[in-house]
């Protein structure tokens, strides 16, 4: 309870900070909008182009496009700490300022910054969201929510656990970041299409290593109430997004590895 109020501490410090400039905050904020406003007119493209992708209508692809904005946005405003974790904590040294105090670094990291600008990316993803859910009639049961929910914690999860990784390598390596944009934007781009486009073994690569389909693709196949065309049952795809919980505590445990051998910088 302790953390929770110093972490809720510092979310205010940080929305004070950020309200100073709100003309940037603004401008920010329409930037991710317009930015993520190009890539669903890139999907609304493909679509009036081909008419379909492989049997999936557009309103089902702006459906896993939706679940994923707003979970990525949600893990990219909570994450800015490990995000910057390299060049502004690591390569600077002040790494070593967030050892000597008595608070978990983990909790120092997590309440670096709230980045409202990410409020552009979530917004528009709701939005496409909501459009998808009107245009495919979903009925939603107490049960579609729940695992609707569940999907988007479990997502929030991986993406933080994929941040929190390319943090790590920042105790070993000069630049992660690129290495890692591969799999956090990149993963964004692969989970906005449904998993069965793809080859299998991207497929196996996105769901056994990297367990984006277990948050996007399996659980939004159950909400559907259609058949997979992978083949999965439907009480796997109920459970599956608790593998990014899953990856979350795996890449949490990787970051204490790394800070128990981390050396400083030496100036």
């Amino acid at each position: 309870m302790n953390s929770c109020t110093m972490y809720w501490r510092f979310v205010l410090i940080s929305i004070r900070a950020q309200m100073q400039y709100r003309t940037s905050f603004l401008l920010s904020a329409f930037a991710q909008l317009a930015a993520t406003g190009i890539e669903i007119a890139g999907i609304w493209a493909l679509f009036a182009r081909f008419g379909s992708l492989d049997n999936w209508s557009l309103a089902e692809v702006c459906l896993f496009y939706g679940v994923v904005n707003v979970t990525f946005s949600l893990a990219d405003a909570l994450s800015t700490g490990f995000d910057v974790f390299g060049p502004r904590f690591v390569r600077t040294g002040n790494f070593d300022r967030l050892l000597l105090r008595p608070r978990n670094t983990v909790l120092q990291l997590l309440g670096h910054e709230l980045a409202l600008r990410r409020v552009g990316r979530l917004i528009q993803g709701v939005v496409v969201f909501t459009w998808a859910c009107m245009e495919l009639q979903l009925e939603w049961s107490p049960g579609d929510i729940g695992l609707l929910l569940f999907a988007v914690g479990g997502g929030i999860g991986l993406f933080f656990g994929l941040i929190v990784c390319q943090a790590t390598l920042s105790f070993w390596t000069v630049e992660s970041l690129e290495i890692m944009n591969t799999m956090t934007y990149g993963g964004v781009q692969t989970a906005q299409y449904p998993m069965d486009i793809y080859q299998p073994w991207f497929r196996k690569f996105f769901t056994y290593i990297i367990p984006l389909a277990c948050v996007s693709y399996f659980p939004i196949v159950n909400i559907l109430h259609i058949s997979d065309p992978l083949g999965s049952p439907a009480w796997l795809q109920s459970i599956s997004p608790a593998a990014g919980i899953i990856f979350l505590f795996f890449s949490l445990a990787l970051f204490q590895f790394g800070v128990r051998h981390y050396t400083s910088t030496g100036n």
